[in-house]
């Protein structure tokens, strides 16, 4: 077979995923040939698994936290909205459930609400945040969810969550938030986002991301064990009794991983790469402004910018792997391997292409 190899991550600059920490590859290597989803049988990646929970936990504000290593933002979304539909349906035999997100929800909740065939709902922004008044609008005695995001994929903005969570509480729904990137950037921000600042009920916060883990390490986070509860199916031919998780066989090397990332990392690492990445953001963005582009001021680590489309399209030309917005500006995420050097290479590339 002929050699492949993949994209040289110094022209990566819109993807949410980054080269992964030496400890976390060297993790996921040991335990490459091992399954989470048969506890019994691989009894030492089980307790790694406890013991990623128990750190992202500590990330996210939260002692004594349940929940497990996902294969991504995706999947714990979807099983964010599954817990909170099987808990309506179990209590009071809800059929018509209906899930409230703001327009900036990433797609995977989309994807949930088609597979789980629950209604979506979205509220409208204001400055890119989501509009708590008229999320309120949307919410009635059907809504069994409702999410607000702890850095939007798009423009990095974090919603107004203590407000968002005591809607859901004032109508008996679930309160989720989706920090899938944000989550290792937000506690070295002053952003009220994690546990501790609101009564939430479960979260998305992926390792793979700004976690610096292998890919796939994503998060799923719950306030307590019986959330999870309205998941748990038998497994009567495994050692272990039930399952909560939506895949059966999942990586092992991802839970590994994300222990080793953190391990090596939390606290300082992550703060020092999260002060470079807003350093980044804000440069990056004073270089465009001083060009003449309209800049989207980056609050998180995240630069959208009104590139022309033609502009963009030679860039991709060039091998630099960018993506837009659904405004169409060009998105720039400031992930660890992001540069100084590679934006000025990048920016050198732009003076000549426009």
């Amino acid at each position: 077979m002929q050699r492949a190899d993949p994209q040289d991550f110094a022209r990566v600059l819109s993807s949410m995923c980054t080269i992964p920490h030496p400890e976390a590859r060297a993790a996921a290597q040991r335990f490459l040939a091992t399954n989470p989803g048969d506890p019994g049988t691989y009894e030492t990646v089980a307790a790694l698994e406890e013991e990623a929970i128990e750190m992202l936990g500590r990330i996210a504000g939260l002692s004594d936290a349940a929940g497990y290593v996902a294969s991504g933002g995706t999947e714990a979304n979807i099983q964010a909205v599954r817990i909170a539909r099987n808990r309506a349906r179990n209590r009071d035999g809800s059929t018509d459930p209906n899930v409230v997100v703001p327009e900036s929800a990433h797609f995977s909740f989309t994807k949930a609400a088609d597979v789980l065939g629950v209604e979506l709902r979205r509220a409208p922004l204001t400055d890119y945040r989501t509009d708590v008044d008229a999320m309120a609008e949307l919410t009635d005695e059907q809504t069994v969810l409702v999410v607000a995001v702890a850095g939007t994929t798009e423009y990095g903005r974090v919603d107004p969550i203590p407000e968002i969570a005591a809607l859901a509480k004032a109508h008996d729904a679930l309160c989720h938030v989706d920090a899938a990137w944000g989550g290792f950037v937000l506690p070295f921000t002053d952003y009220d986002w994690n546990f501790e600042h609101a009564p939430i009920d479960t979260m998305t916060i992926d390792p793979h991301k700004m976690g610096q883990a292998v890919v796939p390490a994503g998060g799923l986070l719950a306030r307590s064990s019986e959330l999870l509860d309205p998941l748990a199916i038998d497994t009567p031919y495994l050692e272990s009794t039930g399952q909560v998780t939506l895949t059966g066989t999942r990586s092992g090397a991802g839970v590994a991983s994300a222990v080793a990332a953190m391990e090596a990392l939390w606290p300082d690492g992550y703060r020092t790469a999260a002060r470079t990445a807003q350093d980044n953001a804000e440069w990056l963005t004073a270089a465009l402004t001083e060009r003449g582009y309209d800049v989207v001021s980056p609050v998180l680590p995240l630069v959208a910018a009104d590139i022309p489309r033609a502009t963009i399209e030679k860039l991709r030309d060039h091998n630099w792997r960018v993506s837009k917005t659904g405004a169409g500006e060009l998105r720039i995420v400031m992930m660890p391997h992001v540069t100084r050097e590679i934006l000025r290479s990048f920016l050198d590339d732009l003076d000549r292409l426009d």
